[in-house]
C-alpha cells in the first residue's frame, strides 16, 4: 500500500491504517527501537506506542514523508524508554553514541540559554557542509545508533575508514558550533 493511502486511513480513522502501518513499517521501527534500546526486552511496547504516537498525530498532522515520521516517533519513543530505563539502572543502547558526541555537543542543556531547536539548526547547517558519506556515516551512527560493522556493510566502507569519518566529523563540528557561539 502507497504512504498516500495510508494517510488517508488515518484521516479517515480507519483501524485499517496502523495494520498498513505495521507491515510496511514495523521492520524500520523496530530496527531504530533495537538499535536505542540495545535488547527485545522493550521492543514491542515501544513499537506500539508508535503506532499510537501516530494515530494520535494524524490528524491534523500530514507527513510528507510517513517513513521519517513514523522513525521519528520511534526514536523519540525508544529515548522515552531509554531514559527510564537508565533513571533506574545504565544500560547498553545510546551509551556509546551519547559518549562519542559529547566531545562535540557538550555544555549545559539546563541552562538558560540553552536553546535546543537552535543547536539543532546548527547541527543540520553543519551536515549540509561535508561530504554526502561522511553525512551518511554521521546519521546512521548518531540518528540510527548503528554499529560500526552495521555501518560498514551498509556502506561498503571499512570499520577504519567509518571511525576516520566519524572523528573528523566530530572536529569539525566542534569547531562549527564554537563558531556559532557555543561554550564547549
Amino acid at each position: 500500500m502507497e504512504d498516500k493511502e495510508i494517510v488517508a486511513l488515518y484521516w479517515a480513522r480507519s483501524e485499517e491504517a496502523l495494520q498498513a502501518t505495521a507491515e510496511k513499517y514495523g521492520g524500520y521501527c523496530r530496527a531504530i527501537i533495537r538499535r536505542a534500546l540495545g535488547d527485545g526486552r522493550d521492543v514491542e511496547e515501544c513499537l506500539s506506542d508508535t503506532w499510537l504516537g501516530a494515530w494520535n498525530a494524524i490528524p491534523p498532522q500530514r507527513p510528507g514523508s510517513l517513513r521519517a515520521f513514523l522513525g521519528r516517533i520511534a526514536r523519540n519513543t525508544a529515548l522515552d524508554r531509554y531514559s527510564y530505563n537508565t533513571a533506574r539502572r545504565r544500560n547498553g543502547g545510546f551509551e556509546t553514541v551519547l559518549e562519542e558526541l559529547a566531545e562535540c555537543v557538550g555544555g549545559d542543556p539546563a541552562g538558560e540559554d540553552f536553546d535546543l531547536r537552535r543547536l539543532g539548526e546548527s547541527i543540520s547547517a553543519y551536515l549540509d557542509t561535508v561530504t554526502p558519506a561522511a553525512r551518511r556515516v554521521f546519521l546512521r551512527r548518531y540518528w540510527h545508533c548503528e554499529s560500526m560493522a552495521e555501518i560498514a556493510e551498509g556502506t561498503g566502507f571499512t570499520q577504519a575508514r567509518i571511525r576516520s569519518l566519524l572523528h573528523r566529523t566530530r572536529k569539525g563540528l566542534r569547531e562549527h558550533l564554537i563558531r556559532e557561539g557555543y561554550d564547549l
